[in-house]
């Protein structure tokens, strides 16, 4: 079996000094989550070697990365590892991943690669990657560079270093991220207020000034002066941070959290001790993640500050845009977002397809990719995550008449704003209950989704709940992309109720989610959490 190189959104870790010993170095990830150039070479080499199975032409490959202080050092390590096999690889440097997107698709090269660890503190890094349509690498593709990548660092592969000091350098420079991203987000936003029936942004309900919080990623060189030009007024904050990340950025919140306005002047956190006490409602700030291609909005409410998460960023686009036109939409969201997202889409005025998707973006993009050849203009589809990714459709940077989907943190605040500025609140959505627990240091081979132990966990749960009501459409299945997965889906008193156990991510842990209508008393639920974990934990523990 294929030791998956990859977690649920690339690879991540902490930055060590490189291991002689390319072996090592991938034993490392596995067991220590940690990463070095040793382990970039390798996995250079390794995309360079399998990139003809992709699609596109070509051996063009793109590399950008964020402020990160090894960056420099794994994308010269990726950089080498990609032309030993040929390949030309183009510098796009600092940039956020959704610019590195754009510069993919600008440069019709076959791979993009972005080199981030995302929210991850500034001692990790990591990496992305894309294909040449900007999808995400799927996991059977990740299977083989992981295979390759194994097999090559068990062969000898040395070469002198006159030749590795030219090859770690790209064949090309392009230096122009600020300037495109600015760009095509210009572009993006007179294609939402179309979309969403806006003529544009509202100040009326905004803070002066908006407080935009970048983490200190690319975004914070740029986005605050975006705003400002087109009327709202905005400061950025996390210019004060000592570093990416550092107590600054949306990694640091969780959907819909809540602060009283004292906790927000004593915090750490530069977005929170930066806003202003403002009417309840007020949009007071936004929060982009370190590589900028994810968004959450802080609003004021009577008694401090709340997350406005990407359920509901996502909800408000959507209900803005079925009343804009007739049109049908597509909607995609994740098994950890609000179950009401889904269930109640037929309140909207026009017809909704929806998916239910497994977690990670890339899933989103997979399943609103039959929208593009569906519209000769920008297709209404958009795809949902709690933790604020949000996937919309753009324009291509090239083609015309071509349409591609994007995360952009930046384009999901555009889009949410206009949104805002037509929104009616009696059209959204009410929220559900959801829980999500995760019990770390098991054994994670002996979770399957559809052994005995997933077994067992069906059964305590379906004997709680015919406990708790008249329980109804049972219905235990998978989804694409989580191999492990265990999802319930069912109706408890005539309303629809979600379980969800999974191995998360590539570290040693389980997560259980259970998500409900808002119509199901929740009293009860926290007990069965309690139970479902601690057997979990008692069954796992290595």
């Amino acid at each position: 079996m294929v030791r998956r190189l990859f977690g649920t959104d690339g690879i991540r870790g902490r930055v060590v000094e490189a291991k002689p010993d390319e072996s090592d170095a991938i034993e490392a990830l596995h067991t220590n989550r940690v990463i070095c150039a040793s382990l970039m070479r390798v996995v250079g080499e390794s995309l360079g070697r399998t990139m003809d199975t992709q699609s596109g032409t070509g051996v063009t490959v793109v590399v950008g990365w964020d402020d990160r202080p090894n960056n420099l050092e794994l994308a010269a390590a990726l950089t080498l590892g990609l032309r030993l096999t040929g390949c030309t690889v183009i510098h796009h440097g600092l940039c956020a991943t959704p610019g590195l997107h754009r510069a993919l698709l600008s440069h019709s090269a076959r791979l993009g690669c972005m080199i981030t660890a995302s929210h991850n503190p500034v001692s990790d890094s990591g990496l992305k990657v894309f294909d040449s349509n900007g999808f995400k690498t799927s996991p059977k593709y990740e299977d083989h560079i992981s295979s390759v990548a194994v097999a090559l660092a068990s062969e000898e592969r040395e070469i002198d270093d006159i030749e590795a000091a030219e090859l770690r350098q790209p064949n090309t420079i392009d230096s122009n991220s600020k300037d495109a991203h600015s760009a095509w987000l210009a572009r993006r936003y007179e294609l939402f207020q179309s979309l969403i029936g806006s003529a544009g942004f509202d100040g009326s309900s905004l803070a002066n000034p908006f407080v935009l919080d970048s983490s200190r990623g690319f975004a914070h060189t740029w986005l605050s002066q975006w705003f400002t030009a087109r009327g709202i007024p905005t400061v950025e904050v996390s210019g004060e941070a000592k570093a990416l990340n550092l107590n600054c950025g949306a990694g640091d919140f969780s959907p819909t959290q809540t602060w009283t306005f004292d906790e927000a002047a004593t915090s750490s956190h530069h977005l929170l001790r930066n806003l202003t006490p403002a009417p309840a409602g007020t949009l007071v700030g936004a929060a982009l993640d370190g590589d900028g291609d994810r968004c959450l909005i802080i609003k004021a409410t009577e008694t401090g500050y709340m997350v406005i998460d990407g359920d509901a960023i996502g909800d408000a686009i959507l209900s803005a845009g079925t009343h804009a036109s007739p049109n049908s939409w597509d909607l995609a969201a994740s098994i950890e977002s609000d179950l009401s997202l889904l269930s109640t889409a037929h309140r909207h005025p026009t017809d909704v397809r929806i998916h239910e998707t497994a977690v990670g973006d890339r899933w989103l993009s997979k399943a609103l990719s039959p929208t593009l050849t569906q519209s000769l203009e920008l297709p209404r589809c958009i795809g949902v995550e709690d933790s604020g990714h949000i996937v919309l459709a753009a324009a291509h940077p090239v083609h015309e008449q071509t349409w591609v989907l994007v995360g952009d943190g930046a384009a999901t605040l555009v889009a949410y704003l206009l949104a805002f500025s037509v929104q009616d609140p009696h059209k959204h959505m009410v929220r559900g209950w959801k829980n999500r627990q995760s019990v770390k240091g098991v054994d994670r081979g002996l979770w399957t989704g559809s052994n005995g132990l997933a077994d067992e966990i069906e059964t305590m749960a379906k004997a709680f709940f015919a406990q708790q009501g008249e329980v109804t459409n049972w219905d235990r299945h998978g989804l694409d992309g989580e191999a492990n997965l265990m999802l319930v889906s069912f109706n408890l008193d005539g309303f629809p109720a979600s379980l969800g156990v999974r191995n998360s991510g590539t570290q040693a842990k389980i997560s259980v989610s259970l998500r409900l209508s808002p119509s199901i008393d929740s009293s009860e639920m926290d007990h069965l959490m309690k139970s479902l974990t601690d057997h979990l934990s008692a069954s796992m523990r290595t």
